[in-house]
């Protein structure tokens, strides 16, 4: 299945990911969920680290990256994160848990498009760490991906 493929390349790939233990929660139509432990994840203050943050709303936005483009049939790309900006409204003192939204439907065909003609789309990824229902973090990253 290609959540257990997306699992094991995060953590063998991105070792990182690894050590945060960010896994996989859900996948669907409307948006990828991924979780990490607050335990691992924390700062001197007792809540989330900023830098686990930024790492866990980016690495959820590209994995959801790589989940379109498998969906669509490329199985060789390369995605990379061009510019991003993370917004933190409260602190998160739980385990982190992140809601990246899918992109809409149109704005998929218009990536398959841009793959399909020139080798290459970027897209804009939106992701959401919440606590309890309330937003912690918000986030907006722009990723290009290559056909290789």
């Amino acid at each position: 299945m290609l959540i257990e493929k997306l699992q094991e390349k995060l953590h063998t790939q991105i070792p990182l990911t690894k050590l945060m233990d960010i896994k996989i929660k859900d996948y669907n139509d409307v948006n990828l969920i991924t979780t990490a432990p607050l335990e691992i994840n924390i700062n001197d203050k007792g809540t989330a680290f900023g830098g686990s943050l930024s790492t866990m709303t980016i690495i959820s936005s590209w994995s959801l990256c790589w989940l379109i483009t498998n969906e669509l049939g490329y199985e060789n790309t390369n995605i990379v994160v061009i510019k991003n900006e993370n917004s933190y409204k409260r602190p998160v003192t739980k385990d982190l848990e992140c809601f990246t939204l899918k992109p809409t439907k149109e704005e998929i065909v218009l990536l398959k498009k841009k793959l399909d003609s020139k080798g290459s789309a970027s897209i804009k990824i939106k992701s959401y760490i919440k606590e309890e229902k309330e937003v912690c973090v918000e986030f907006e990253g722009y990723y290009v991906i290559k056909l290789i």
